[in-house]
This record gives C-alpha cells, structure tokens and sequence, in this order.
C-alpha cells in the first residue's frame, strides 16, 4: 500500500526564502494593531461581547481592507435588519462602494460562491457562532481556499471567545482580536507583529472606565 502514496519533495530554509508572498502595508492605528506588513491570507479572530464595539471594529476594518481587496461579507448574525443597516451608516461604508458586498448565507452557499472564478479575497464572517459549522468543515473550508482571508467575528465568554470550535480557531489564527469597552486589543502579538491595542470609539471607552470607577 505504501507504494501507492507520493510523497511531496522537502523543502528547505532557501526554498522559503524563495517564495513570493503577496503581501499589503499597513498604515496608522491599524499597522499598530494588525501589523506593518501583512499577507491577506489565513484566518483571524475576533471576539467580544454584545455592545462592546465588535461591530464598528469589523466593518472599520472591512472598509480599510476593501482598499486593498474588495470584500465580501457574511452577514449571517444581522442579515439585512434595520440595526444592521445603521451599523453601516455609523461607519460610513457607503463611501467604499461596491468594494464591500454582502450576502447571508449557509457554509455550503458561502463555499460554492467562494469556487467561482474572481470570487472575492478578503471574506468577513459575523459570527463564527451562526455559521454553525464543525471543526471538519472548518478545515475543509481554510484548506479549500488557502489564498484566501477569512475573517471571524466570534460571541464571547468572558474573556474568551465562546466554544470549543472558537478555541480552536483562536488556536489556528493569525490574528486573534479581543475587543472589550471598545478597544481592540491583540492577544499576545499578531503573526504579524502587531501588538498595541486600537481604540474603536472614544467617547464610548470613556463611558465604559466611567462605569468601572
């Protein structure tokens, strides 16, 4: 039976430092927080609880990014609800046009679009939680579009974000966010090097610190 398997060649430290990544640079707030260069590839993390700032981070951060790769959205937490519309305006993502598209949709719609030719790079997914996906088919989706960045907005439990499928994905990410009285901070530094936290909303940080003291 071992005959049959055919083993791909070894590769060593100089064939690394061959390879071409396709990578973008990061300016301001975000290169502190994400990291000065980086690869739009891989998965990252993000998690918080319910009116803590989640929202206005991820669509802040899909706007910024849609200025690199266009974006497509998963909307599956939200859909097309009146809050979710006003999340939109409040981050004034109607200035970047048609670089962020959205849609709400099961794990097999969402893998189907994602096959067809010019399908999006840059895929946002709110939440981790109503995708509703095993940690199988979690693999199978980040093995089946390596070029790909998946972002994952994640329900949280503490401070921790919540499950054993969002424990595992924080494990694989690149970029793991905790975002708490609206701050985005990173846990541990990113891959990438990003390490300082990212005030989502000041006025609302200030409220929160009011509210400890």
């Amino acid at each position: 039976m071992s005959q049959d398997i055919k083993l791909a060649p070894l590769f060593s430290y100089a064939d690394i430092e061959k390879i071409k990544y396709k990578t973008v640079k990061l300016e301001g707030d975000w290169a502190k927080l994400l990291g000065e260069e980086i690869e739009l590839a891989g998965v990252w993390i993000i998690w918080g609880e319910s009116a803590n700032g989640k929202t206005k981070l991820v669509l802040e951060m899909a706007k910024y990014l849609s200025g690199f790769e266009p974006v497509y959205f998963n909307s599956l937490e939200e859909k097309k609800k009146m809050t979710f519309r006003r999340a939109l305006r409040l981050a004034n993502v109607g200035a970047v046009g048609n670089r962020i598209q959205f849609q709400s949709e099961s794990f097999e719609h969402m893998k189907y679009r994602l096959r067809r030719e010019r399908s999006r790079k840059v895929v946002f997914i709110d939440s981790l939680q109503y995708l509703r996906i095993t940690k199988a088919q979690y693999f199978e989706l980040i093995e089946a579009f390596p070029d790909k960045l998946f972002v994952f907005t994640c329900h949280a439990q503490g401070l921790w974000p919540k499950g054993d499928l969002a424990d595992d994905v924080r494990y694989d990410a690149d970029v793991k966010l905790r975002v708490r009285h609206f701050v985005a901070t990173p846990v541990e530094a990113t891959r990438y090097g990003g390490s300082e936290p990212m005030v989502i909303w000041e006025e609302g940080m200030r409220k929160a610190q009011m509210k400890l003291t």
